[in-house]
């Protein structure tokens, strides 16, 4: 199991997650982003639909019909109703439940930050579970310590 530690120091989770989605659904698979707060998902839901038409993602909200369809669903909790074995933790809170799939993409920043550091050193104890830590360098994604 794969977790990505993404520190969101430029750009916001909304801006970012297109992206990583769009890489997952490239590779065929599908994607839970799940973060508590109904604004929060209404942005990402937004970031999704921006860009060029050939650059639309299609997703939908769990709960709203045929979240069993949806390549990336977004939702409150942990429950991959779409079939995902990726999931992208978007609001910088660890979630125990995300160990059950099989890549984790978890973002943080400034005010989350201490939240992540106390989930790397935990899950860098854990047998099975590869940690990876990336950081945002002149617009691009850079991974180290």
């Amino acid at each position: 199991m794969q977790v990505d530690f993404y520190q969101l120091s430029r750009d916001p989770v909304d801006q970012v997650l297109p992206a990583i989605a769009a890489r997952i659904l490239g590779l065929g698979e599908r994607l839970l982003v799940v973060a508590q707060d109904e604004a929060q998902l209404g942005r990402i839901s937004t970031g999704l639909w921006a860009g060029p038409p050939e650059s639309f993602i299609a997703h939908g909200r769990a709960g709203e019909g045929k979240d069993s369809l949806q390549p990336v669903l977004l939702a409150q909790d942990c429950v991959p109703a779409n079939g995902a074995r990726h999931i992208a933790l978007a609001d910088g809170l660890w979630r125990e439940e995300a160990l059950d799939f099989d890549r984790a993409f978890y973002f943080f920043d400034a005010v989350t930050i201490d939240g992540a550091r106390e989930s790397w050193r935990s899950l860098s104890k854990r047998d099975g579970v590869t940690s990876r830590f990336w950081r945002q360098e002149q617009g691009k994604w850079v991974q180290g310590p």
